[in-house]
């Protein structure tokens, strides 16, 4: 099937018999049904207005302190002992998601409310899909795209480190995402 061809409603309506006769892992439903409630739309925000001449720090007079911590955070790559892990199976992949054939802005909202689902959670690691995007000899447009989104202030504080998925988890494909652990909670 083409990867920007959409499912019919007869293939949507096969895939509903098929998905729902896999059985979850045990005591797995929980996080299962907590996954398959219905999305709220992403807020969408103004744009901030700033003044000719001057710079976002000085339409606020002064950068807030938050502001420079989060700005200083800079994501570092997973350990080689905790990748290996993960791609044999040792240590669980607690969620995934996969963002085939769906559109930049489409994928961003989903992507930011799953992370952001997760991190509330205190999930550690996830998987997120891409997809390899290799039509007409192009990179992808997601595959390019995801990197570049972990390094914005929405998602910024949800992330510890990403790294390529190993190949039997979708290889470049897909990334595996360390979430930050959210404040309070120990280790």
């Amino acid at each position: 099937m083409a990867r920007d061809k959409k499912l019919s409603t007869e293939d949507r309506i096969l895939w509903g018999k098929v998905a729902r006769t896999a059985r979850p892992l045990p005591g797995r439903m929980d996080e299962l049904a907590e996954f398959e409630e219905p999305r709220p739309e992403p807020e969408k925000l103004p744009p901030p207005v700033i003044k000719e001449g001057k710079s976002l720090a000085g339409a606020f007079g002064s950068a807030p302190p938050e502001a420079s911590k989060r700005a200083a955070r800079v994501h570092h790559p997973l350990e080689k002992p905790v990748k290996r892990k993960l791609a044999k199976g040792h240590l669980a992949i607690e969620a995934r998601i996969d963002l085939h054939g769906m559109i930049q802005s489409e994928a961003h909202g989903l992507l930011l409310h799953f992370l952001m689902r997760a991190y509330d959670r205190g999930l550690r690691h996830v998987l997120v899909i891409t997809g390899k995007g290799t039509s007409l000899g192009s990179d992808g447009a997601l595959k390019r795209a995801v990197p570049l989104w972990f390094s914005l202030p929405e998602f910024r504080m949800l992330i510890s480190s990403y790294e390529p998925a190993a190949r039997n988890h979708g290889g470049d494909g897909a990334l595996y995402v360390r979430l930050s652990r959210p404040r309070g909670m120990v280790p």
